[in-house]
């Protein structure tokens, strides 16, 4: 969490910046990293801020926030705590987003929710992390005699779709088709090492050594390839899934070379038996996924229940590798902001010290009906710190989500004077915002 403070600046052009974070050691029981790990907290910090400045001066907070958002034209630009981001286009995300949630429309949509007795609020945030750090990760890529392929990845699936993703980039590498190809994780006798799946590192540390495997498999098949197509190694070609002769109709598909991979007779001489490549990546410096996420709420002022109504996305993950996935990743990470921002506590009894908490019928967690259809659209600005091109997914919609979800209960009880409401924004606690604030 203390590593990702410095997302405090986030998407703005700050000329300077002092951060200092009070941590507090408490009796309780502590928190693990949960999805986003202090990067949705900083994005809230920050545009909480920002809305409440716009609230004080008056001034629209979209117009506020597009007078300072980093031009794409800085890139790579190096914020006020020093570090470097390597690209981005903060600004169109934003506009975009603004379309898809028609922002011009939403002063009659609060209008038609007031007349049905109903506060309505609206929030955008630009929101950035820090994601892909410098660790390696390995990858192999092992064909048998029979030439078909296993791979074998260090970094463990948990339910985000990994084995589509890697069969994907090793389609769209080697021509493999999918279905043929063996899949392994998690297996500490078959897999070399893996770092672990966090931070959003996966398909960018992980993708990156399964694409540096291929590559070795490419340079050896070539060799082959040459061999058995009688040309040069340089007038060797990959593409398709086969290798050819340039200038020619003269190929062979990469599973006829792995096959002869393991017959002596048909190697170039000297060339070691076999065709099975591992790959390990470590990149230089951290990624950053950012995007806009723009989200409508209705208040009920006479039981401070909220309903989210509205919620748009426009994310920057650098490369899509599988746009399916992608959204299901997204999907699963906005609903654990809003899990966090409108319902998830740890509670105790306090005189006891008693967790009151304990299970799930206690503790309250999100569910498909909390959450409105959500429109998200891409907009990939690749970088160039790995092969792939891609950023990092996995916490994207947490990050956003957070300080989307709480800046729009805030903004919808701005009018009744509301300044502050402390996380999770329950019914109950929402309820007495609004009675404290008609007292005052």
């Amino acid at each position: 969490t203390f590593s990702n403070i410095v997302t405090l600046v986030g998407v703005y052009t700050f000329a300077a910046a002092h951060v200092e974070v009070l941590s507090v050691l408490s009796n309780t029981n502590s928190t693990a990293p949960y999805r986003g790990a202090g990067r949705p907290e900083a994005t809230y910090v920050l545009e909480r801020l920002i809305d409440d400045a716009a609230r004080e001066l008056g001034v629209d907070p979209v117009e506020l926030r597009r007078r300072n958002l980093i031009p794409s034209g800085a890139m790579p630009y190096k914020t006020a705590l020093g570090m470097t981001y390597d690209c981005g286009e903060f600004a169109s995300n934003m506009e975009k987003a603004l379309k898809l949630a028609d922002v011009a429309g939403f002063p009659a949509r609060r209008e038609e929710a007031l007349r049905r007795g109903k506060l309505r609020g609206l929030a955008v945030v630009n929101a950035i992390e820090r994601a892909a750090g410098a660790q390696p990760e390995f990858a192999e890529i092992r064909f048998a005699p029979s030439g078909t392929a296993t791979v074998f990845m260090g970094t463990k699936n948990q339910g985000q779709g990994h084995e589509t993703t890697f069969k994907q980039i090793l389609h769209e590498r080697l021509g493999l088709d999918p279905a043929e190809v063996r899949y392994i994780d998690g297996d500490t006798d078959r897999v070399a090492f893996g770092m672990g799946t966090m931070g959003s590192r996966s398909t960018v540390i992980g993708g990156s050594a399964l694409w540096t495997a291929a590559d070795k498999i490419l340079a050896k098949g070539r060799k082959i390839a040459a061999r058995l197509l009688e040309a040069a190694e340089e007038d060797i070609v990959f593409s398709d899934g086969k290798f050819r002769v340039t200038g020619t109709d003269r190929t062979i598909p990469l599973t006829d070379v792995a096959r002869a991979a393991f017959q002596p007779g048909q190697l170039p001489k000297g060339l070691e038996p076999g065709l099975y490549e591992t790959g390990t990546f470590v990149p230089a410096t951290d990624t950053w996924p950012n995007g806009c996420h723009v989200c409508e709420a209705e208040v009920d002022a006479e039981t401070g229940a909220v309903a989210l109504v509205g919620y748009v996305i426009v994310d920057d993950v650098g490369t899509v590798i599988n746009p399916v996935t992608l959204k299901g990743q997204i999907h699963g990470g906005v609903a654990q902001g809003v899990g966090q921002a409108l319902m998830e506590e740890v509670v105790y009894d306090p005189d006891s010290g008693q967790l009151l908490t304990a299970s799930f019928m206690d503790y309250a967690m999100p569910r498909a009906d909390t959450l409105p259809d959500m429109h998200i659209e891409s907009h990939p600005v690749p970088t160039r710190l790995n092969p792939l091109g891609a950023k990092g997914a996995g916490e994207a919609g947490t990050v956003g989500a957070l300080p989307a979800a709480m800046n729009a209960v805030i903004a919808a009880l701005a009018p009744l004077g509301v300044r502050a409401l402390d996380m999770p924004a329950t019914p109950a606690r929402v309820w007495r915002a609004i009675q404290d604030a008609r007292r005052a």
